[in-house]
Formats: C-alpha cells, structure tokens, sequence
C-alpha cells in the first residue's frame, strides 16, 4: 500500500516535470510534415505514462515534429497483452516498427529508440 502510494506520488511529479520542460515541436512546411508523417505512419510507441524512459522519447518525438501512435500498455489491456505476446516482453518504451511490407520489428530501449529515429526518419530541407 505505501510503496503504491509512493510510486503514484513520483509518476504525477514525473508528469509534471515533462508538462514543465516539453520542448516546441519544429515548425515545417506541409509538405515537410506530410513527408515526416508518411515515414511515421508504420510506427506505434508502447509507453507508461510516468515511466521516466518513455517521457525521454515522447520528449524527443516532441522535439523533432514526428507523429507517433502513443499505445499506454498500463491503461490499454489489450495494448498491454499485444505488446507482452507479440513484442516478448511487458517493457516499455517499445517501438513497434512495421514496415510497408507488413514486416513487424519491436525495439526496447530508449536510447535504442531515439537512435532508431535518428537514423531512419528523414527530414526533407
């Protein structure tokens, strides 16, 4: 009971720190932004809310204009149970990466995320 009490007590302080330091997305051209959200389409991030970890990549996808499904695996059963039977493991931040092949890639870690997203979203200038 108390160490629930605790763990909801530095999620809300976690909330409030990323509402507090949430960067400005970029601003692009239509075209810019339709060409991010075309390459960002196949992709779903499965977070908690107060995780510390998925905070770092939802601030990073803030940072950078991308638009990415937000899957609350916690709140969502059915997110949860998809992202523990198809991904291998109740983790998060994971990403899941399909391709337009149909092709599923699930990726944990965020620095390992924020990586990914680095290297393979393209901004057109």
């Amino acid at each position: 009971m108390i160490f629930e009490g605790l763990r909801w007590i530095i999620g809300r302080g976690v909330l409030a720190y990323e509402k507090m330091t949430a960067p400005e997305p970029p601003v692009y051209s239509m075209e810019q932004q339709a060409a991010i959200d075309a390459q960002t389409q196949g992709l779903a991030l499965y977070e908690f809310k107060a995780c510390p970890f998925c905070m770092k990549v939802r601030k990073e996808l803030r940072r950078k204009g991308f638009n990415v499904e937000l899957r609350d695996a916690k709140r969502n059963p059915a997110w949860g149970d998809e992202l523990r039977e198809e991904g291998g493991k109740y983790q998060t931040p994971c990403l899941k990466i399909t391709s337009g092949d149909g092709q599923v890639e699930w990726l944990y870690e965020s620095d390992d995320i924020i990586d990914w997203l680095g290297k393979n979203i393209v901004i057109q200038a």
